[in-house]
Formats: C-alpha cells, sequence, structure tokens
C-alpha cells in the first residue's frame, strides 16, 4: 500500500489523466484539421467565434473532469475528499465562466467594433475605445456573476455575505470617494469622446499625446517626453483642449520695417504677404489677412495672419513662410527694422 491505495490504483487513476491529455490533443488536432474548415466556409462568423472561444474551456474541463475521476477512485480521507470536491465545484463554475466571457467579449469584437468594415452599415458600431469600456464591463459583470454562483456552490450563505459587505462598503466608499469619481470620470471620457488615445491634448500646464485612457487616470506624454499621469476627476471637472480635433491651426506674424519705406513699399509688402499661401503647401488660401497695423517705436509693423491645415506640419511650416518672406523681401528690397534710437545733442552757446 502506497498512502491508503495500491501501486495498481496510483498507475490506472496516472492513466486517466494521462488519457485525458492525449484525448486532449486528438480534440485539439481535429478540431483544426476539420471543424474550424467546416465553420470558415459558411457564411456565418458566429460558429467560427464560438468553436474558437469553447476550445481551450472544453479542453480543460476534460482535464478537471478525467482528475475528477482519478481522483475519486482513489482513498486519500474524508478531509481531502471534502477540500477536492468543493474545488471542484468551484472550478466547473468558473470554466464556464471563462468561456462565456471569452464568447461575449468575442462577439463585441466582432459584431459591434467599427474597425470591421462589415458593421459600417450597422446603426451600433463603436470605436476601439468603446469596445474596450464594453469589454471591461461584459468582464467584470460576468466574473462577478461566476464568483458569486462559485461561492453558492459550496455552500456560502450569499445573501449573508452581501449583508456584511454592505455595511462595510458604506465604509470603504467613504474612505474611497476620489477612486468612485475617477471611475465615473473615465466613462464619461470614453462615452463623450473627449479625446481618443493618440490625440493632442491641453489640460491645465501640460500638453501632450494620449498614451493610455483608464478607468482610474489618463495618461499623457508632454512634449518633452515626460509621462504624466492625471486623475479622470480631474480632466472632467475642468477644462480639455482637443489639439488633434482642431480643422486648422492659426499663425500670426508680426514684421517691421524700417521707417524709410514708402506707402508704394508698404503696399507692395502687403500685397507680398497676401500671395504667400498659395506657394507654400498646407497653408489654407482663403483666410489670410496681411495690414500695416501700428507705427513701432522703431518700425512700421505688418500683422501677417494665415492657417495651417491637416495637410499642414504645425512645426514645419511656419518655418518654410518665414524663409519665403525673407526671401521675396529681400528680392523686393524691402528692409527689415531691428530697435534704434535717435540722440540729438544740443551745444550750449
Amino acid at each position: 500500500m502506497f498512502l491508503n491505495n495500491t501501486p495498481e490504483n496510483w498507475l490506472i487513476s496516472l492513466a486517466i489523466i494521462v488519457g485525458a491529455v492525449i484525448l486532449n490533443k486528438l480534440l485539439s488536432l481535429f478540431n483544426r484539421k476539420v471543424i474550424l474548415k467546416i465553420t470558415r466556409k459558411t457564411a456565418n462568423r458566429f460558429d467560427n467565434i464560438l468553436f474558437t472561444t469553447l476550445e481551450t474551456p472544453l479542453l480543460l474541463g476534460i482535464m478537471l473532469v478525467a482528475i475528477w475521476v482519478a481522483l475519486d477512485r482513489l482513498s486519500l480521507g474524508k478531509d481531502t475528499e471534502n477540500i477536492i470536491s468543493k474545488s471542484y465545484r468551484i472550478l466547473a463554475v468558473l470554466n464556464i465562466t471563462w468561456f462565456v466571457a471569452r464568447l461575449l467579449v468575442a462577439l463585441a469584437e466582432e459584431y459591434l467594433s467599427s474597425s470591421n468594415p462589415k458593421n459600417a452599415q450597422r446603426k451600433v458600431h463603436l470605436d476601439i475605445h468603446m469596445i474596450a469600456l464594453v469589454k471591461k464591463t461584459v468582464l467584470f459583470i460576468i466574473w462577478t456573476l461566476g464568483g458569486v454562483m462559485a461561492l453558492s456552490n459550496v455552500g456560502v450563505n450569499i445573501g449573508a455575505l452581501l449583508g456584511t459587505l454592505g455595511i462595510g462598503g458604506v465604509a470603504v466608499a467613504l474612505a474611497a470617494q476620489d477612486t468612485v469619481k475617477n471611475v465615473f470620470g473615465g466613462f464619461t471620457i470614453l462615452m463623450d469622446g473627449t479625446f481618443r488615445i493618440g490625440d493632442r491634448i491641453k489640460i491645465g500646464e501640460f500638453d501632450g499625446f494620449v498614451e493610455n485612457i483608464g478607468i482610474r487616470s489618463t495618461r499623457i506624454r508632454t512634449m518633452e517626453k515626460r509621462v504624466v499621469i492625471i486623475p479622470n476627476y480631474k480632466i472632467v471637472e475642468g477644462p480639455v483642449q482637443n489639439i488633434s480635433e482642431e480643422p486648422m491651426r492659426q499663425v500670426i506674424t508680426r514684421l517691421g520695417l524700417v521707417y524709410s519705406t514708402s506707402p508704394k513699399q508698404m503696399q507692395e509688402a502687403i500685397d507680398i504677404l497676401k500671395s504667400l499661401p498659395g506657394q507654400i503647401t498646407g497653408v489654407d488660401t482663403d483666410d489670410v489677412a496681411a495690414v500695416f497695423s501700428e507705427y513701432g517705436e522703431s518700425a512700421l509693423v505688418l500683422k501677417f495672419i494665415y492657417h495651417i491645415n491637416s495637410e499642414g506640419n504645425v512645426l514645419t511650416t511656419p518655418s518654410e513662410m518665414n524663409l519665403k518672406i525673407l526671401h521675396t523681401f529681400n528680392a523686393a528690397g524691402l528692409e527689415f527694422a531691428f530697435p534704434t534710437q535717435t540722440v540729438y545733442i544740443q551745444k550750449n552757446s
């Protein structure tokens, strides 16, 4: 005897487990070689999703049953057998929960995601960020229900447990007000579409690109390449500039010409400025303004306003425009002013 069982019983139990492993390998091979080929030929995608999500939980279920049968035929003592029985009741429920969660998440990605071209004609289709929110919500609900059912399956009084949690939940809620606010803030950001991952936004003093939108916080990488993590409730409560959503970027340039510039030359400078947007890619040609704005302390000031559209680069386009202004003004003989001061000295008689 070895641990209250004969070597023959141990070998039979081991053979059952090994047989389950072999059966799983054969089923997995049959599924890939036969079942999936059949489902791919059908017009409906549901059967593909069903078999894909069912395969792993099914194989795990077979192994659980095999181990259960192998252990059940052995004499392991009442305490050990009771622990094994309760463990398998929990594992069976969790395995079914795993399958349901995988199936619902796969169905959401297949039939609701806007990234799938087949969903373009449907009335309801969500972008990648909303799909992520749906997946997290579905997983939370399914696994919560699965956990409750698993505990109930082993004799836990769910009503008493919920009552205890409810009393303790009041204290926890009071201590976690900011966390709750952050969670609702995360849902608000995703539902309203305030911004998306990859957008450039400005929140207070921080200006950068969104790297992740979480349930508790949002992470952005600033223009200085630093990572800033901002609680969601602060984003919801304050103003947010979504720079990526701007149709155009306005650029205001002030130019100073020397006081010896004639009115004819000033008009020529204005005409030159108005003609430049059509010569540079990415600059809007409709909304352009060039005016003689003021008499400065040491220059005649021109104000030049133009807009960079979505095709232009907000960094390189102004540089191209400034170079173009410099070339054309120099070619036209228009002289830029710099701060000067004239001093008159009067000699005493």
